[in-house]
């Protein structure tokens, strides 16, 4: 069974193109699986059956894991068995594991009035805010998972065309647009890099002037003027960084709400299905394998419809009513 495991890993990563990240939770969730499987006396993939699946399922539960998380490893157990159906060995048929019905997923995105007011919290008065600003405009304009984000560099974005294409999950590529606004601040921020790091999103900046890192006293280390030790000096900017800095940005706005970089995707395709866009549309510009996950979204769109319809509608049964009422009293 670890034999085949690890196959199924090098499959995943050489023909499926899956990040590394996927591949480890994969290779976690299969290899615990195995132990399991071993304590039971099964060592090879065809000695799987749906009563080792059950007690494992079992095992889960009452390990108190979460609906989603005991998901997690029935895919990765399926996935695994979908492979060794391609590769022709036998073992159990992997549509007979079935998930656990999971609540309705809630999404979280933000009004035009409080992502107004996180845009504007940075307002470019120093280098930090100036990449902070760019980072948010990105965001919103792009829809960019927090991933792509930070591992885009310089020579992939066409700041003038206002847009680039970028690798999302299973190295799937599509093309992203860039709003005016975003083109704005990403150019101020891009004059203001002397550096050579290929990251387009970086920790620190050299300054022409110094010819070094532009420091200063917080009361604490010694911090460069993006608000990092300089323990934590480098280049490209991590994904817990960058949720610090939305996170942070939110709190200056006065947004009580938890926002995340996430937050921003679920806004941006908020927005393009509130003005008008279809749903093909936002699946291929958010880069969603098939259209049922894009689907999520319209249960906002649908609050908005509502709106829309008491707004308008209503109106014009209000104005009917009123004009009833007017007959009746001449009518007397």
């Amino acid at each position: 069974m670890e034999k085949r495991i690890r196959e199924f890993l090098e499959y995943l990563e050489l023909e499926r193109g899956h990040s590394q990240l996927t591949i480890r939770n994969y290779d976690s969730y299969l290899n615990k699986f195995a132990q399991f499987a071993q304590e039971r006396d099964v060592e090879s993939v065809e000695q799987i059956d749906l009563e080792l699946v059950r007690l494992w399922r079992l095992e889960l539960h009452r390990r108190s894991l979460s609906t989603k998380t005991l998901n997690y490893y029935m895919i990765a157990l399926r996935s695994l068995l979908k492979y060794l159906s391609k590769i022709d060995v036998k073992s159990l048929a992997p549509e007979k594991i079935e998930l656990a019905e999971t609540p309705e997923r809630q999404i979280a995105f933000l009004e035009s009035e409080e992502l107004q007011r996180l845009r504007e919290v940075n307002t470019g008065k120093n280098d930090l805010e100036l990449r902070n600003r760019a980072i948010v405009e990105v965001l919103f304009s792009t829809g960019l998972r927090v991933s792509e984000l930070i591992n885009l560099n310089r020579d992939q974005v066409n700041i003038e065309r206002g847009e680039f294409s970028v690798a999302g999950k299973g190295g799937k590529r599509r093309v992203v647009f860039l709003s005016d606004e975003a083109k704005s601040w990403l150019t101020r921020y891009m004059a203001k890099r002397f550096d050579k790091d290929k990251a387009i999103f970086i920790k620190k900046m050299r300054s022409r002037e110094s010819g070094g890192d532009k420091l200063e006293e917080t009361g604490g280390p010694a911090r460069n003027a993006f608000g990092f030790s300089l323990a934590d000096a480098g280049g490209r900017l991590t994904s817990r960084q960058l949720q610090r800095i939305i996170r942070d940005a939110a709190r200056r706005a006065g947004i009580v709400k938890k926002v995340t970089p996430h937050t921003l995707r679920h806004s941006h395709a908020t927005d393009l299905l509130r003005a008008g866009a279809d749903l093909r549309s936002v699946q291929a510009l958010l880069g969603h394998s098939s259209v049922t996950t894009t689907q999520i979204y319209t249960h906002v769109t649908d609050k908005h419809l509502r709106e829309v319809y008491k707004k308008y509608h209503d109106r014009k049964d209000e104005h009917l009513n009123q004009k009833l009422k007017i007959k009746n009293q001449n009518d007397r």
